[in-house]
């Protein structure tokens, strides 16, 4: 077979010329048609969220960590060892962090790097190291969140309704909800990881297009080759290199991200090969795109890792900062063999932390949110809650919206059937995104892990979940009547999700109800 016998060599010329629309479809609308939607919901997220961001004045969890490493980076540019009773001194204080003593000497053992810790210490140097502080940046990222995944929604279904659902979905998602009006890294992970995910689309849109141009400009024959033309400098897949640093530097699960977002955009690659005609798409790909942007893509996310450990180099302070010096007979840098042993120390710590927690989560069980973490309990007796009862609680409980993630299970099985039955790239892309954030975790069952870590997880069940309802809503062109039964099924689903995110609201942020109001939040014992 000859080139020229290639299924895209022997396409009508008026089918090449179309190449750059069918490779890449219109978006559903243009202006702000697209925004008004995604603002909505964004702003209805960020209520949720800002409204009494310091109540519970505590710190709760694992806030007992991180808004005193980011104290610290702000006063000392790595973290240091607390004095006792940091704890009760800093809830105390005023919270004008220049001021706030609560340090030794002694640099710190962390083991996560600093990048979440920065973003919360931005908060508290806004604002003060107080609860409303230290959880003001990692709100702010939660917020624009609904606003990233709507947009991202949008372009993948190229549905402006179907993206907004998704980004509503996200305001009323609990894991979400808590872990954004937390002082944890988590949510800031979440966040690099949709922004690279969202870029890595972009950069699919953009590399398709050019391509499906290059082809239309210089004919079939000069293309439909073993080889195809070179698809150019990827500046959005760079920009997604950035963000999958910074999600790196915030907690090391952050790798697998950067694993199978990468791999995906090598079979989008192929794929757009393979739709003009390439004979050998995926040989081309390997050779023209995926080894030179590989390396590139990951010299930039160990550069912009390496980058957030600026605070580190600089510093004499910093944990393990001069092993290397007591260690001689190298060329590599003392600084960074230094930093590599102390990564050594932290691996070693979490590959090893087994021990028992009342509140462990086993990964098989997070679908389902079977057992959720409590991170915040107070009760009050004799009506001392003000909450109109003999006993009051206030209680911040990261549990998923119920309804959403039990729905999310089925919406997973049907984006698994597309992207198996009829190769729907769009379910496969967001299978991606949960796999590489729930699969890794199957291999350490005996490890200490949390329910609270799929918060990264979130965005993209959403995703599924409101792709599934825009099956049930049925196609544009669809006949009125299908599209009114599916409005009135999709509208159902989602007005019982609404009412369950009203239900457990005061258990996702600190307000004090009664005691048996919370009781009957719980509605299994594995919740308690």
């Amino acid at each position: 077979m000859t080139a020229t016998d290639t299924p895209a060599a022997k396409a009508p010329r008026r089918d090449v010329a179309s190449l750059p629309e069918r490779l890449v479809p219109a978006m559903p609308s243009s202006g702000i048609r697209g925004w008004i939607g995604p603002i909505i919901v964004t702003i209805l997220g960020g209520l949720l969220r800002f409204i009494d961001l310091g109540r519970p004045h505590a710190l709760m969890f694992d806030e007992t960590y991180y808004p005193k490493d980011a104290l610290s980076l702000l006063r000392h540019g790595v973290e240091m060892n607390t004095v006792e009773g940091a704890d009760e001194q800093l809830l105390s204080s005023d919270g004008v962090w220049q001021t706030i003593d609560i340090f030794t000497t002694e640099p710190a053992f962390v083991v996560h790097p600093p990048v979440g810790k920065w973003t919360i210490a931005l908060g508290e140097w806004l604002f003060g190291a107080t609860p409303f502080g230290w959880r003001f940046a990692v709100a702010l990222l939660g917020t624009l969140s609904i606003l990233m995944v709507a947009r991202i929604v949008r372009r993948l279904t190229r549905s402006d309704v179907v993206g907004t659902i998704a980004g509503f979905l996200l305001a009323i998602e609990g894991m979400h909800l808590v872990l954004s009006r937390t002082g944890l890294l988590d949510l800031i992970l979440m966040f690099w990881v949709v922004a690279a995910f969202g870029l890595l689309l972009i950069d699919r849109d953009a590399t398709r297009r050019r391509l499906g141009r290059l082809v239309a400009q210089e004919g079939l024959t000069a293309t439909a080759t073993d080889w195809g033309p070179r698809l150019g400098l990827r500046p959005w897949r760079w920009a997604a290199a950035v963000a999958l640093g910074l999600a790196c530097g915030v907690k090391w699960s952050g790798l697998w991200f950067v694993a199978f977002f990468l791999l995906m955009s090598v079979i989008w690659d192929v794929s757009a090969r393979r739709a003009v005609g390439v004979r050998h798409p995926w040989r081309a790909t390997i050779v023209r795109d995926a080894v030179p942007a590989g390396l590139s893509t990951l010299g930039i996310v160990i550069a912009v890792y390496l980058a957030s450990w600026t605070g580190w180099f600089i510093s004499d302070l910093g944990y393990g900062r001069n092993w290397a010096a007591d260690q001689p007979g190298s060329v590599i840098p003392e600084a960074l063999r230094s930093l590599w042993h102390y990564h050594s120390d932290a691996w070693n710590f979490h590959v090893g932390l087994t021990t028992e927690h009342s509140y462990a989560s086993n990964a098989l069980s997070w679908p389902f949110q079977a057992r959720p973490t409590s991170f915040f309990y107070d009760g009050f007796d004799g009506g001392g809650g003000n909450c109109g009862a003999d006993s009051c609680a206030s209680a911040v409980t990261a549990l998923g919206n119920p309804i959403i993630w039990w729905a999310g299970i089925l919406a997973v099985l049907h984006q698994a059937w597309r992207w198996a039955a009829v190769r729907d790239w769009r379910s496969g892309a967001v299978l991606v995104g949960i796999a590489a954030g729930w699969l890794p975790w199957l291999l350490y069952l005996d490890r200490t892990i949390f329910t609270f870590y799929t918060v990264v997880i979130s965005p993209f069940l959403v995703m599924a979940v409101a792709m599934s309802l825009g099956s049930i809503l049925g196609s544009p062109g669809a006949s009125t009547r299908r599209r009114r039964d599916g409005a009135i099924a999709a509208g159902a689903i989602l007005l019982v999700m609404t009412a369950a995110a009203w239900w457990f609201y005061p258990i996702w942020t600190g307000e004090v109800i009664p005691y048996d109001s919370w009781r009957q939040r719980m509605w299994f014992s594995t919740w308690i």
